[in-house]
C-alpha cells in the first residue's frame, strides 16, 4: 500500500513572511487592547469628582469618637447638609438700617441654588461691628459653586462698607475642592510637560519621547478607568490628595520603567541587527528588576492597609493598581511600539549594528562620565562611601526641627482663602470657635451632668442643646437648667431625643483649629469619660486625623522596612547586600527629611506639617528609592557572575548610570509638579520626595553604595554561591 504523499514544507521565504506577520500582528494587538482601554478611561479624567470626597470625617476610623458623633448629627437635625458661617463686618458700628439689611439679606439665602431653608437669624456681635449667621448648604449641591453663589448674593444686598465672609466647614471645604481643581488638567499637563522635556533634552529624540509618555498616558488611562469603577461601587473612598498621588505615581513609575526597557533595547541593537531579537533580548534582561521594582513598591503601598486612617489605607490598593498597570504598559506596550519603530525611535540619533566595537568595549563604555565615576571609586572606595555618609548624617539631623503633628484647618490650603480671612474676622468680634462647636452626645438624663462640666471650662465660651421645637433649632443650656430663647415668657422647649441621647453644642473660646481648642476638647474627653460621652465636631475630627496618623507612622514605617529588605532578600539572594540597601535607604529619607524640615521652617515658613507626611514621605521614597538600588545592583549582580564582584560594581554603575540618572530626573520632576496644587500636604510631599529621589539618584546610588559594595567585594553577596565561588 503506498503511503500518502505529504505536504511540502514550507519554504525558508514562506516561514520568515509567516513570522513577519506575526512580528505585526502581535505588537499592533497590544497597541489596539491598551487604546481601547485608554478610550474608556480617557474620558473619566474630569469626572473623578463624582466619585470622590474630602470631607476629613469620612477616612477616620468607624471607633473613633469623631465619626461617631458625625453620623448622629443628621439624626439630630433632621439634615445632612454642610453648615457656612457668613460673617458680615464693618470698621464701624454697625446702623439700624445696617443689621435689617443684613437681617434680609440672610433671610433670602434659601433662593440661592444649593442653600437649605434652616438658616439662622443674623446674630450681631457685641461690639456692634459685625453680624453671624448659619446658612446650610444641601449635601446634593455644587459645594463650591453653591459657596460663591451665597457670597456673591450676600455682598449685593448688603450696603457698600460691609464685608462679606464666607467661612466655616463649608468654606473651608469650599476651599480644597477649589485646591484640588487643577488636578485632573494642570497637574497633569504639567507632569507630561516636565516629563517630555526631560526626555528630549536627554536623548536628543523626537520619537523616543513620545511613546515612552504614550506609554505612561495608557497606563494611567487604564489604571484611573479600573479605579474609578471601583470607587464608584464604593469598593475603594477616593479623595483629590489620592487622585493626585495616583496620577503622579503612574506617570513616574510608568516613565521609569519605560526608560529601563529602552536603554536595554539600544544596548542589545548594537549587537543585535534584528529588532526583533533586540526587543526579546531587552524584555528578558528587563522583566527581573521591573517586575521586582513594581513589587517593591506594591507591597510598600499595600502596607498602607494597615493604617487606621481610611485616607491612608485606601491609598495603598488605589495606589498599586496604578503600579500594576504602570509595570504592565512597560511589559507589553512599550515592546510592541519598540517593535514597530524599530530602530527609527531613536532618531536621529540611531543606534548602530556594531558587535566588533561592543566585543572590544568587552560590554562596557571605558569613556564618559559614568566610566570616569567607576574609575575614581576603584580609586578611593572607602574614602567615599565614608565622606558620603558623614554628610548624609549631617543633613538628617535636621529632621528634629519637623514639626509634624498637624496644622491648622485654615492653613490646608495656600494662597488666598476667604475662608481662612472670615475665620480671623469671625474670632475677632465672636468667640473663636462660633460656628465649629465642640458636639457631644449623652444620655438624656445625664444632660445637665455634662453641660456642668463644659461651662466649667475655661475654652467653652456657651452651651446649647438641639431642640426641634426652638426657633433657632436649639436652646441654652445654664447651670440652672434650659432657657428658652426668644421674647420674654417664652417657655423652655425640650430638647431633641434619638435613641435616648441628646447633643449638646460647646461653643469654643478658641479657634476651632487652634493648639489652644484642641487642649480644651482632649481635657473634655477625660472629664466627660465618666459619663459616657462622645465628643465631635471640627476640632475632635482633627484631634482623632492626627492621633491615627501617628499611629500609623510609627506602625508602618517599619513594616515596610521589614516587607522590602525580604523581597530584595528574594531578588539578590543575599542577606547581607539587602540590609546594607536597606540602611543606605533610610539614610537618604532621613536626610530628605532633615533638609526639609529646615527648607519649610527657614524659607517657606510653613506653619508645621501634617503627621501623615513623613509616613508618606517614607512610603514614597523608600519604595521608589530602593527602586534604583535594585535597577543598579540586578545589574552588579549579572555582572558579577562573569567578572567578579569587584569589577561586577564598576561595570552595572557604568552601564546603568545614565538611564538610572534619567529616570530619576523624571521621577523628580513629576513629583515636583505635585506642588502646582496649592494644598499644604501636597506641596510638602512634592518638596520631600522630588529632592530625596534627586538625592538618592546622585549621591546615594551613584557614590555610596558602588563604593560601598567595591570596599565589601564578594562578601556582599553573603550567604550565597556568588559569595562562595565569586571573584573578588
Amino acid at each position: 500500500m503506498s503511503r500518502p504523499d505529504r505536504a511540502p514544507a514550507p519554504s525558508t521565504r514562506e516561514r520568515s513572511r509567516r513570522h513577519s506577520w506575526v512580528r505585526v500582528l502581535i505588537p499592533v494587538a497590544l497597541i489596539l487592547v491598551w487604546l481601547a482601554g485608554a478610550s474608556f478611561g480617557g474620558p473619566l479624567f474630569g469626572k473623578v469628582d463624582e466619585v470622590s470626597s474630602n470631607d476629613q470625617t469620612t477616612y477616620l476610623p468607624e471607633s473613633a469618637d469623631a465619626t461617631q458623633v458625625q453620623k448622629l448629627l443628621g439624626e439630630f437635625n433632621d439634615s445632612d447638609s454642610i453648615p457656612a458661617i457668613a460673617v458680615f463686618t464693618s470698621e464701624d458700628e454697625l446702623s439700624a438700617s445696617d443689621l435689617d439689611a443684613i437681617s434680609d439679606a440672610v433671610a433670602d439665602a434659601p433662593a440661592v441654588e444649593g442653600i437649605g431653608d434652616d438658616v439662622s437669624p443674623a446674630l450681631p456681635s457685641d461690639d456692634g461691628r459685625a453680624v453671624q449667621a448659619f446658612i446650610p448648604i444641601q449635601s446634593d449641591a455644587e459645594l463650591a459653586d453653591a459657596t460663591a453663589a451665597l457670597g456673591e448674593e450676600l455682598r449685593a444686598a448688603v450696603p457698600e462698607g460691609i464685608t462679606v465672609f464666607i467661612t466655616g466647614p463649608a468654606g473651608f471645604s469650599a476651599d480644597l475642592v477649589a485646591g484640588f481643581a487643577g488636578i485632573d488638567g494642570l497637574l497633569l499637563g504639567v507632569a507630561l510637560l516636565a516629563v517630555l522635556v526631560i526626555l528630549v533634552l536627554v536623548y536628543r529624540s523626537f520619537l523616543l519621547p513620545l511613546v515612552v509618555l504614550a506609554t505612561s498616558l495608557f497606563a494611567l488611562c487604564v489604571a484611573l478607568l479600573v479605579v474609578w469603577w471601583l470607587a464608584k461601587f464604593e469598593v475603594l473612598l477616593l479623595s483629590g490628595q489620592t487622585q493626585g498621588i495616583l496620577f503622579i505615581l503612574v506617570i513616574g513609575a510608568a516613565t521609569d520603567y519605560a526608560l529601563l526597557l529602552v536603554a536595554r533595547f539600544r544596548e542589545e541593537l548594537r549587537t543585535a541587527q534584528d529588532k526583533g531579537t533586540a526587543v526579546m533580548a531587552a524584555w528578558k534582561g528587563s522583566f527581573e528588576p521591573i517586575v521586582a521594582s513594581g513589587g517593591t513598591v506594591i507591597a510598600g503601598l499595600l502596607c498602607l492597609l494597615l493604617s487606621d486612617l481610611k485616607s491612608n489605607s485606601t491609598l495603598g490598593p488605589v495606589a498599586a493598581i496604578g503600579i500594576v498597570f504602570a509595570m504592565l504598559a512597560a511589559l507589553t506596550l512599550l515592546p510592541a511600539l519598540l517593535l514597530l519603530c524599530g530602530r527609527a525611535v531613536f532618531w536621529p540619533r540611531r543606534p548602530k549594528f556594531e558587535p566588533d566595537v561592543v566585543e572590544a568595549e568587552h560590554g562596557m563604555r571605558t569613556t564618559g562620565l559614568w566610566a570616569r565615576l567607576a574609575n575614581l571609586i576603584k580609586r578611593r572606595p572607602r574614602v567615599i562611601w565614608i565622606v558620603t555618609t558623614v554628610i548624609l548624617l549631617a543633613g538628617a539631623a535636621g529632621v528634629t526641627q519637623l514639626d509634624a503633628v498637624g496644622v491648622p484647618q485654615s492653613d490646608l490650603v495656600l494662597g488666598a482663602s476667604e475662608a481662612r480671612d472670615g475665620q480671623t474676622a469671625l474670632g475677632e468680634h465672636f468667640p473663636g470657635g462660633s460656628g465649629s462647636p465642640a458636639y457631644v452626645v449623652v444620655a438624656e438624663d445625664r444632660l445637665q451632668d455634662a453641660a456642668d462640666v463644659l461651662l466649667a471650662s475655661d475654652g467653652i465660651d456657651g452651651v446649647s442643646v438641639t431642640a426641634a421645637d426652638s426657633p433657632s433649632g436649639t436652646a441654652t443650656v445654664t447651670e440652672d437648667g434650659l432657657t428658652a430663647v426668644g421674647p420674654p415668657g417664652t417657655p423652655a422647649p425640650e430638647p431633641t431625643v434619638v435613641d435616648g441621647d441628646v447633643l449638646l453644642q460647646a461653643t469654643l473660646t478658641d479657634a476651632a483649629d487652634s493648639d489652644a481648642a484642641a487642649s480644651t476638647v482632649r481635657e473634655l474627653r477625660g472629664e466627660l469619660n465618666d459619663l459616657d460621652a462622645l465628643v465631635g465636631g471640627v476640632t475632635a475630627t482633627s484631634i482623632d486625623t492626627n492621633d491615627a496618623s501617628i499611629h500609623d507612622r510609627n506602625l508602618i514605617i517599619p513594616v515596610i522596612l521589614v516587607v522590602i529588605m525580604f523581597i530584595l532578600m528574594l531578588l539578590l539572594r543575599s542577606i547581607l547586600a539587602p540590609v546594607l540597601l536597606i540602611l543606605t535607604t533610610v539614610l537618604s529619607f532621613g536626610t530628605a527629611m532633615g533638609v526639609s524640615a529646615l527648607v519649610f521652617d527657614g524659607i517657606f515658613r510653613f506653619p508645621g506639617a501634617d503627621p501623615a507626611v513623613p509616613l508618606f514621605g517614607f512610603v514614597f521614597l523608600v519604595a521608589l528609592g530602593i527602586d534604583y538600588n535594585i535597577f543598579l545592583m540586578t545589574r552588579v549582580r549579572e555582572e558579577s557572575r562573569a567578572h567578579g564582584t569587584r569589577e561586577g560594581v564598576l561595570r552595572g554603575l557604568s552601564i546603568t548610570g545614565g538611564v538610572i540618572t534619567s529616570a530619576g530626573l523624571v521621577l523628580a520632576a513629576t513629583f515636583a509638579a505635585l506642588s502646582v496644587i496649592p494644598i499644604l500636604f501636597l506641596v510638602q510631599l512634592a518638596f520631600i520626595v522630588a529632592f530625596g529621589v534627586l538625592l538618592d539618584t546622585f549621591v546615594v546610588r551613584s557614590l555610596l553604595v558602588p563604593a560601598l559594595t567595591y570596599d565589601i567585594g564578594k562578601a556582599i553577596w553573603w550567604p550565597s554561591k556568588l559569595w562562595r565561588h565569586g571573584e573578588r
